[in-house]
């Protein structure tokens, strides 16, 4: 899959008051513009000297092409990695994790208006680039999704802060089944603040050029211009908002087990996306589902940085558990989608190998992520 161009085109245009709008484009449209370790350090390098610059006055960030903002992050390398060095934690994928994480930090606490266009699949390490956004835009060909369950991984880039935030026991059950988020969805949840019409997108950059200026109230004015967007002229309908009381019921109990088999043994009808996740649920890492339930449940009551830490701790074991590698294996490299998982159900879990995954190989210091937060 050959390259042609800038991995991350970085645009300044200029507005009417004489200030600057940051413009970041992820520019890898093939891969859906996964998010690989140059294209991280290439962002938060831009977003750094931004950050410190008065004349910027807000940031957008963007995918390339229709299909994707940001499909997730770079998982055949990782996979490479975790082949090189099986057993161990890979030196790549703590240097990854550790760049990521600090990416979508940075992103939470960017102090300009920063707008993500969410729009076309925004899954995985895409949702920690959005989430942290402080104007989120969804249009009604978003897709949004932690779907981690199917490759062994579980939902990181912040996963365990937001999740657990979401209504009820939402967060829950779409780390869990991978489900899929329309624009609605996202709207209903809490993880976008905006849904507009896909087509919309230089519409807002010609009004913010016009409108903005670095004098203290561009959030005001960036607000403004997105409420102010056509909105998709087809309806949505919130699947999780249709679906709300019944997964809220599911999803209640104390442990791992008894809400994967209250939904593995639901009815659910005839209605395609709870089968769909039901599904995915039923194919998914029994590890996985462990590993969902406990982040949830430890999260809920962490900070930001906090929740980073542990999910630095915990990604950089899956890269040494296998787990993770079978599954990339299966869904991405043989194509074969029939991951071998360490354990046939969830019950068959040891409590001691989900705790393996929240211990530190690192003391207080030399954790990569010990400065975030401080």
């Amino acid at each position: 899959m050959e390259q042609t161009g800038p991995i991350v085109i970085a645009q300044e245009c200029i507005t009417e008051s004489g200030d600057y709008i940051g413009v970041l484009t992820l520019n890898k449209p093939k891969a859906l513009n996964a998010l690989d370790l140059e294209m991280a350090d290439i962002l938060l390098d831009t977003l750094n000297q931004w950050q410190a610059r008065d004349d910027i006055a807000c940031v957008v960030l963007k995918g390339a092409g229709d299909k994707a903002f940001c499909a997730g992050g770079d998982i055949v390398s990782m996979y490479n990695a975790m082949r090189e060095q099986e057993g161990q934690i890979p030196d790549f994928l703590q240097q990854f994790f550790k760049l990521e994480y600090t990416l979508d930090y940075t992103i939470h606490h960017y102090e300009k208006p920063f707008i993500v266009w969410g729009s076309g699949i925004v899954m995985g390490g895409g949702m920690g680039l959005l989430c942290g956004a402080s104007h989120r835009v969804v249009t009604e060909t978003s897709r949004l999704a932690m779907p981690e369950i199917s490759i062994g991984l579980y939902p990181d880039v912040g996963g365990s802060y937001f999740l657990p935030r979401l209504p009820g026991n939402v967060g829950l059950f779409l780390g869990l089944t991978g489900g899929h988020m329309n624009g609605a969805d996202a709207l209903y949840v809490g993880l976008a603040d905006h849904l507009v019409a896909a087509n919309e997108f230089d519409t807002m950059l010609g009004e913010l050029q016009k409108q903005i200026s670095a004098n203290g109230t561009a959030d005001e004015i960036v607000t403004h211009v997105l409420n102010n967007l056509d909105t998709p002229v087809e309806k949505l309908t919130s699947h999780v908002s249709t679906h709300r009381s019944a997964i809220d019921t599911w999803c209640e109990g104390s442990t791992t087990a008894q809400v994967v088999n209250n939904l593995l043994n639901a009815d659910m009808g005839e209605d395609k996306w709870l089968l769909k996740a039901q599904k995915t649920l039923k194919q998914g890492s029994p590890i996985t589902a462990h590993l969902v339930f406990e982040q949830c449940r430890r999260g809920a009551t962490l900070s930001l940085a906090e929740c980073f830490k542990m999910e630095a701790i915990m990604s950089c074991r899956c890269g040494e558990s296998g787990e993770f590698q079978e599954g990339v294996r299966a869904l991405l490299i043989d194509k074969d989608l029939s991951p071998k998982w360490k354990y046939s159900r969830v019950e068959d879990v040891p409590a001691t190998v989900i705790e393996h995954f929240f211990t530190s190989p690192w003391d207080t210091h030399s954790h990569p992520l010990a400065d975030i937060g401080e």
